[in-house]
Order: C-alpha cells, then sequence, then structure tokens
C-alpha cells in the first residue's frame, strides 16, 4: 500500500496505520476472518491449487487464515512493520517484502494470487496496472486465478452519498482514544479516488493528517485489462463480499450485477 503522510505526530512516521499494524487491526478488525474465507471460498469454487500468493497481505491475517485451510501461502507487503507484524502474530506463511506495481517472486510458483481491501487499487496508472498483471500472470502457473476484492469504480457515476460529508470514526487503542476524519473527492481527470484523513488523539499529540488514493476501475475496463494480459474473467460482480452489506457468507453464490460500492473479481490464466 501506499498511502503518503503530509504532517505526522512523531517524527519519521510515515503512515499512522500502517506504521502501527496493532493499531491498524484495532480500527479494521475481522474477528469472523470474513475476508480470508471468502477468498478460500473464491478458491475452491474455482479449483485453485495449493500455492497462493497473499499481494498487499498487510498484517497477515488473511494469508494465515489460508495457510490454516492447508495452503502453502505467501504474504507480500512492502510495509516493513507489517511484515514483522505478521511473522510475530500470524504465523505459518511465508512473508517477503514486494511491490505490487512490479514484482518477481519466480515463474509460474503460485496457483493463486489474492488481492483483498482494494490493494490493487494502489496501482494509481496504466503502467503500474500493466506491472501488476503482468507480475501476477507470471508468477502463476498455467491455469491458475487472481481473486480481487475492491471499490467499485462504476459506483460514483451520479452517486454522491459517500462524497457529500466527513466521515468520522473513534476508537481506543491502549487506553488512548483515536479519532479520524475523512473526506472523500474524485479525480476524474486521473481517476482516482482521493483521501484525506485527519487523526487525533487523547494523548496530547498533535493532529496527523494523511493523504492517499485509489484508482478508480469500471467494470468492462477490468475485463479489456484482464483480456489484455491474458486472464478469463469467471467472476466480476458487486457482491456478496467480506465488505458488502451485507455481508457475503458461506454458501452465497457470486452476483450478477456490478452496481454496488465494490467490487469482486476472479480470472484464470489463460494458455500463452
Amino acid at each position: 500500500m501506499d498511502p503518503t503522510t503530509v504532517g505526522t505526530a512523531a517524527a519519521g512516521v510515515r503512515n499512522l496505520l500502517t506504521d502501527n499494524p496493532e493499531l491498524y487491526e484495532t480500527r479494521f478488525p475481522d474477528p469472523e476472518r470474513l475476508a480470508g474465507r471468502w477468498a478460500e471460498d473464491r478458491l475452491r469454487r474455482h479449483g485453485a491449487g495449493p500455492r497462493v500468493l497473499d499481494m498487499g497481505c498487510g498484517t497477515g491475517r488473511d494469508a494465515a487464515y489460508l495457510h490454516g485451510t492447508g495452503r502453502s501461502v505467501t504474504g507480500a507487503d512492502l510495509s516493513e512493520a507489517m511484515l514483522a507484524h505478521a511473522r510475530t502474530h500470524h504465523a505459518g506463511p511465508a512473508y517477503v517484502r514486494a511491490d505490487l506495481h512490479s514484482f518477481d517472486l519466480g515463474r509460474g510458483v503460485f496457483d493463486a494470487v489474492v488481492c483483498l481491501d482494494s490493494a490493487l487499487l494502489y496501482c494509481h496508472t496504466n503502467d503500474q496496472l500493466d506491472g501488476f498483471l503482468a507480475s501476477c500472470r507470471h508468477a502463476l502457473a498455467q491455469g491458475g486465478v487472481l481473486v480481487a476484492e475492491m471499490r467499485n469504480g462504476a459506483y460514483f457515476l451520479g452517486r454522491t452519498d459517500l462524497l457529500d460529508a466527513p466521515t468520522r470514526n473513534a476508537f481506543t487503542w491502549q487506553g488512548t482514544g483515536y479519532r479520524s476524519t475523512t473526506t472523500l473527492t474524485v479525480d476524474r481527470t486521473a481517476q482516482l479516488l482521493r483521501r484525506t484523513r485527519v487523526w487525533t488523539a487523547d494523548d496530547g499529540s498533535p493532529p496527523v493528517e494523511q493523504h492517499s488514493a485509489w484508482r478508480l476501475l469500471f467494470p468492462q475496463e477490468l475485463r479489456h485489462l484482464m483480456a489484455a494480459h491474458g486472464f478469463e474473467v469467471l467472476e466480476l460482480h458487486d457482491g456478496p463480499g467480506p465488505r458488502t452489506e451485507p455481508p457475503w457468507r458461506e454458501g452465497l453464490p457470486p452476483g450478477r450485477t456490478a452496481d454496488a460500492d465494490r467490487l469482486h473479481v476472479v480470472a484464470r490464466r489463460t494458455a500463452p
């Protein structure tokens, strides 16, 4: 992930959440491992083999869940803090540092690549998207699958409910209260959803302002990109998924529409 910090409460802190993985897991809990369960369901539905790369693995929760199902899992992330946390708290998978814009972990060494929680959308430019998909194709064995979950660019066509007002959240971590105010804006020229998040804490530290962005991809654009890089799209829909409302649960089939705010894609690496 590639968010950038403008101001920090302490010198050298690059991103409050990604530099503090335990804080990240407190802010974004997943005690039922819904994301990992959804990904495993996709892998089983499409007959994926046991070797899985979790690209943008973050704290390692999903990688560890997939490992617990009997798969051989490698978790990859750019954040050393996240990787250190994953090795300590979510042991089992192998964890490596890699940039999703372009990576080479071996040719044909994985049966599946999993990319959850909009990590793919940190590819902001066409070159970065091409780099990610080319790297995935290189990493996957013949017939391997790519499973991705992300925001849906099409949701913002004519809708402004996520843009009209800031979103405010509050939680407590290690006895300190934290509050965040998040504002989203659409940069139509760059086709980015830009996020500004301001953090305040009860410990007297100065506010922290952080900026990040996601690429807004549209369903047919994503189909085209997949085909251009040698992938056959098996599923492309808005839900149900781990971040939809209501959330996915075991036994639910994939949807048929791509209208809501999340987008889910499963694609298979085709013959050369």
